[in-house]
Order: structure tokens, then C-alpha cells, then sequence
């Protein structure tokens, strides 16, 4: 039994997320731009006799042998946490390459660092959600759930983390969903695949792609718009030169560049999930216009800042 002085309720929050350049690219330890959504997952953790989880309509109970409950049970002991009841309410789509699940990780590490009454520090929540991550996609590179604990723009490398990138303007975006998702592990297998058989294209793309993440990092702290939208497009290309884009995905991009969109492309691991379009002003044109074209749509705003990742 568990006392009432040790029954202490922890809330916890993470983000979603969007790639604006250097998906996949960070995989083989390029840089990437990443950013926070305002969609994103709310946990709720109680220290209980047997631990269990709620996903939505997802159940999972000590003892069996489902990922959701392995993946609770990692974190936790990452955290040096004992068995918890935890609920767990999603906005972002799930599955849809916005970082759902890392949102998740994020905010189940809060809600259990809440319970143990220990303050939070990038680190240990990082780790907590790496180990939650890591049931899911086998060796993430880190940025989603980088993005889902800052909240902000974020320049991310493997090797050295998560930094925060300042904003000049805000950051007006269109999200929106282009067809089924694909597996990140078989995408990034693909990926993997194609250099083998094709190292210089590989190579070349991934050189292409650093290169524009570094300019797109100068533009949004220049707040140069147009630029950025301009690199973002040119990302999409090469993305789509390894096979990683869709006709769904050239579809919704096309839409939201004819609405006036300065820049739009694939956001996550590609073969359909979501695209992600960068607006000059209001963003309600675009979304009016993929909504129109049958595309499930919703716009978020990355706030003018230095992010928000905390010492």
C-alpha cells in the first residue's frame, strides 16, 4: 500500500514537433532545425502499488509484455522511480512523424520527476525520454524529444545535443497531414540502404542538406522570411532525390506554395506523415487552401525568442 505522504501527483507536458531542415541528415551527425508545436501530450503519474498506463483508448498493466508498458517501465527506472499509474491525454496526431511519441516521453519524465519532488533539469528528463524512445524507434537520434522538452527553436546535433536558437520573427506555420506514415526505422533503413548501393548520391545530398541547415540557421536570426522559406524548398528536393517524399506529400506542398506559402516540405522521416509550410503573415490563407484540398490542417506559431530550454 501506498501512504498518503507518499502518493505525491506529478503533471508533466511535452511538445510536438517539426523539422524544418535536417531530418535524416541528422542521423549521420549533420545539424537540424527543429522546433516545438503548441500540440503536444499532458501526463498525469501517481505512485501506485502496480504500475500501469493510459494512451488515449491504449491500456497497458504491469506484467503484459506490451511495448507501452516496457517503454514505462525503462523510463521509470531510468529515473530511479517505483511503480506509477500514469494517464496520458494526446493532442498531436499520433504516428504522424510531429513527434507524438518523444511529446509523450517528455512529459511521463515531468510528470514522474513531479512525483519523486525533485526538480526537473534538461538532463534527466533527456534521459527519461531517450529511454521511452528508444522501446519505440530502437536509436533516435534525440532531436524529437529535444524539441518536446524546449518548446522553441532548437539547432541539434548528436554529438553536442540540443542548443537554443534564437528567433527574430515568429514563425508563422501550416502543419498538415499528406497520407499514412511510414516506419522512421524503415525510412531511415531505406536511407541507409540507397548510400550503400549509391554513396555518392548519399553523400552528396547529405552535404547539400548541411549546408542549407547552416544558412537557414543565419536566416531565422536574421528573421529573413523569405530565405528560409527558399532553403526549406530546396531541402524538399533533396529529400525527395532519396526517395523519401510521396505524391501526397508533393501534392500538399504545391497547394500550400500556390496559397502563398514561402517555403513548404516534408517534416519527419518521410513516405507520407506530415508536411510542414512556413507563411508570410497569417497563415489562414494556407490552411484554408489544404483544407480545401483535403488535407487535415492546423497552423502554430514559434515565438520570437531565444527557446526554451532551461539550465
Amino acid at each position: 500500500m501506498t501512504s498518503s505522504a507518499d502518493a505525491r501527483i506529478g503533471l508533466g507536458r511535452g511538445n510536438g514537433k517539426v523539422v524544418l531542415l535536417g531530418e535524416h541528415a541528422v542521423v549521420y551527425g549533420m545539424p537540424a532545425i527543429a522546433a516545438g508545436i503548441s500540440l503536444g501530450a499532458t501526463a498525469r503519474a501517481t505512485p501506485s502499488a502496480s504500475s500501469s498506463i493510459r494512451i488515449a483508448e491504449r491500456r497497458a498493466h504491469a506484467g503484459d509484455g506490451s511495448e507501452l508498458i516496457t517503454a514505462l517501465e525503462r523510463i521509470r527506472q531510468e529515473l530511479g522511480a517505483g511503480p506509477q499509474q500514469v494517464e496520458v491525454d494526446v493532442e498531436v496526431p499520433l504516428g504522424s512523424g510531429l513527434g507524438g511519441s518523444a511529446a509523450i516521453g517528455v512529459a511521463v519524465s515531468r510528470a514522474l520527476l513531479a512525483t519523486l519532488g525533485e526538480a526537473e533539469t534538461p538532463r534527466r528528463v533527456l534521459a527519461g525520454a531517450d529511454a521511452w524512445e528508444r522501446v519505440f524507434h530502437g536509436n533516435p537520434s534525440g532531436v524529437d524529444a529535444a524539441a518536446a522538452y524546449a518548446g522553441g527553436c532548437i539547432w541539434f546535433t548528436k554529438e553536442a545535443g540540443p542548443e537554443p536558437l534564437f528567433v527574430d520573427l515568429p514563425l508563422q506555420l501550416v502543419i498538415c497531414l499528406a497520407g499514412p506514415p511510414a516506419s522512421t526505422k524503415q525510412m531511415v533503413e531505406g536511407v541507409q540502404r540507397l548510400g550503400e548501393r549509391r554513396p555518392d548520391l548519399l553523400g552528396k545530398s547529405l552535404a547539400g542538406i548541411e549546408s542549407l541547415v547552416k544558412n537557414a540557421k543565419l536566416c531565422i536570426q536574421a528573421g529573413d522570411l523569405s530565405g528560409l522559406g527558399q532553403l526549406m524548398n530546396y531541402n524538399q528536393m533533396l529529400l525527395s532525390g532519396l526517395f523519401l517524399s510521396t505524391p501526397e506529400i508533393e501534392r500538399a506542398c504545391a497547394v500550400a506554395r500556390a496559397a502563398g506559402a514561402l517555403g513548404a516540405k516534408l517534416t519527419g522521416a518521410g513516405g507520407g506523415g506530415a508536411v510542414v509550410a512556413l507563411c508570410d503573415g497569417s497563415p489562414q490563407t494556407v490552411e484554408e487552401a489544404l483544407r480545401a484540398a483535403d488535407f487535415a490542417a492546423f497552423s502554430t506559431v514559434v515565438q520570437a525568442s531565444v527557446g526554451g530550454l532551461r539550465p
